[in-house]
């Protein structure tokens, strides 16, 4: 009986789509490692145990493997005691992972490193308000710290990159959400902006300074005062840097 011979009331046939070999494969040992039947740390059988185990070829197990490492789930790691390794999932880990992704789309040239610096506005103007309410002693004291190196080094100190990366990254950290500071190590990781500041002794003593009043109002639990702050600051910072180039190729 053809389809169109068939009772007018029966059913109604649906194609359900043929999926893949290494999507199902894929899938699988994504939902064993979100599951916890591989830990954090573990490393997964040989692509030839995996091949037999699931009836398929080397070539797909292959490619499904490589999907997962695209979505940060393993890392391979060549040699003779190398293989494929679950990662361990944290936020510094994510902070890492988006730090490659975003360095990755800047050198292909698909995204302008300017489009990256703009987006500091929007993680770190909330990150210094919520900062100022959730920051604890010991983060106060390491923001002392990295201002007192900054302000009492020279123009040619190797080290400036370092002080207002770990500045910023404190601030990210005291905000008190973690994929917040994840998302601003990560942009400012990329980015360098100081690499890209056109540093004189007039403008580098202005950025101490700005990094002053944001530390005061931290200190002070001042939200407002510190948001303010740090918007000021960045409106300098942006304003004083050079042309950012298209593409990064170091």
């Amino acid at each position: 009986m053809s389809i169109d011979d068939r009772p007018a009331d029966s059913p109604e046939f649906k194609v359900q789509p043929v999926v893949r070999a290494r999507a199902q494969v894929e899938q699988q040992l994504k939902e064993a490692i979100l599951h916890g039947q591989f830990a954090q740390g573990d490393k997964l059988p040989a692509e030839a145990e995996l091949a037999q185990q699931f009836g398929v070829s080397r070539p797909t197990i292959r490619e499904a493997l490589g999907a997962l490492v695209s979505a940060g789930l393993i890392r391979k790691i060549p040699g003779v005691a190398g293989g494929s390794f679950v990662n361990s999932v944290s936020p510094d880990s994510l902070s890492q992972m988006l730090k490659e992704s975003m360095d990755t789309t800047l050198r292909l040239g698909t995204l302008h490193i300017g489009e990256l610096t703009e987006m500091r506005r929007v993680l770190e103007i909330p990150s210094a308000r919520w900062a100022a309410q959730h920051r604890t002693e010991e983060q106060l004291e390491m923001l002392r710290s990295i201002v007192e190196q900054q302000r009492t080094t020279t123009i040619d100190d190797p080290n400036i990159p370092v002080y207002d990366l770990a500045f910023h990254t404190t601030i990210g950290q005291a905000s008190g959400n973690r994929l917040l500071a994840a998302f601003v190590v990560a942009v400012h990781g990329v980015t360098h902006p100081v690499e890209y500041l056109k540093v004189t002794p007039e403008v580098g003593r202005k950025t101490v300074k700005q990094h002053i009043r944001i530390m005061a109002a931290l200190e002070a639990g001042d939200p407002e005062g510190a948001a303010e702050a740090m918007a000021v600051h960045l409106d300098y910072v942006l304003r004083y840097s050079t042309e950012y180039p298209k593409n990064r190729t170091t």
